[in-house]
């Protein structure tokens, strides 16, 4: 089945960078389109970026553009999420995502915390 399992997330003070990492497993991942979402303290999820099969064209929200890099190796069917100069408005919980067969599937997330 597929699975989805989200790593690199913690507290990071203002202006600081993180790493997100997502194993994928499950399904034929050179094949998908994956994405990043995020869900902030009462907020709804959103879009965050997104990269396409099989070039690798990158799509990223308004408000993290310039700051964050989404990138994948399938070779080892890893999706990443370098994000540079955070800030505490970026507090949320990343969720890795698949579209797959009309279904999303999502990781776990996890949390990351910017202090100001």
């Amino acid at each position: 089945q597929v699975q989805l399992v989200e790593s690199g997330g913690g507290l990071v003070q203002s202006g600081g960078s993180l790493r997100l990492s997502c194993a994928a497993s499950g399904f034929t991942f050179s094949a998908y389109t994956m994405n990043w979402y995020r869900q902030g303290p009462g907020k709804e999820r959103e879009l965050v970026a997104t990269i396409t099969r099989p070039h690798g064209t990158t799509n990223y929200a308004d408000s993290v553009k310039g700051r964050f890099t989404i990138s994948r190796d399938n070779a080892l069917n890893q999706l990443y999420l370098q994000m540079n100069s955070l800030k505490p408005e970026d507090t949320a919980v990343y969720y890795c995502n698949v579209k797959r067969m009309g279904r999303n599937y999502w990781g776990q997330g996890t949390q990351v915390t910017v202090s100001s």
